[in-house]
């Protein structure tokens, strides 16, 4: 019986690593496939979205909409950067095919002035002159994004990289978790 008991408890320990393993891949494969098709946990690193983002702030963003093409102006864009492996939070504000311009801090989309609600007014006047610099007219391609951090004084966005590519962004919007002072919906 001992000879018996031995082997139902070596076939009853595969059988839980086995199911162990199953759950395993099966989890992995559902994780993936969200983070692919659904929803992409972020963290804002830097100060590039303040006030809208605090720097360390954990949430989750949108996949779905972008890979259905549904990408709008002022949208939080989640942008990755390949040849430095790194992702970019920053606000869309051209759109593929426009003209668009900042002059003495106006924003000109095809010679239209365009008003930016989202913008902190009062953190914005605490620059005076100095929250955004000069942008000579860019024209963007077909696939192309402009796109800028909230906090435009200390962001490296379009200015410093050029338009973003439509691949580039994977996902848009923000489902802030963390800090709670955050907690909500920005921008989806």
């Amino acid at each position: 019986m001992s000879e018996t008991n031995e082997k139902d408890k070596k076939t009853s320990l595969w059988a839980e690593i086995w199911d162990f393993l199953k759950t395993l891949l099966i989890s992995m494969t559902i994780v993936f496939l969200c983070t692919q098709f659904l929803a992409r946990p972020i963290r804002v690193q830097g100060s590039s979205m303040y006030p809208t983002l605090e720097s360390n702030a954990l949430g989750i963003s949108n996949v779905l909409s972008v890979r259905l093409g549904d990408i709008r102006r002022f949208d939080i864009a989640i942008i990755y950067l390949g040849e430095k492996n790194e992702y970019l939070v920053k606000r869309v504000i051209g759109m593929p095919g426009e003209t668009l311009e900042y002059k003495d801090g106006v924003l000109k989309i095809n010679g239209e002035v365009m008003e930016e609600p989202f913008l902190n007014k009062e953190y914005k006047d605490s620059f005076g002159t100095g929250f955004m610099s000069d942008v000579e007219p860019v024209t963007l391609g077909e696939k192309e994004y402009y796109c800028l951090g909230d906090n435009r004084p200390g962001s490296r966005d379009s200015r410093y990289y050029g338009p973003f590519e439509k691949e580039q962004i994977l996902a848009k919007g923000a489902f802030i978790l963390l800090p709670l002072s955050q907690f909500g919906v920005k921008s989806w």
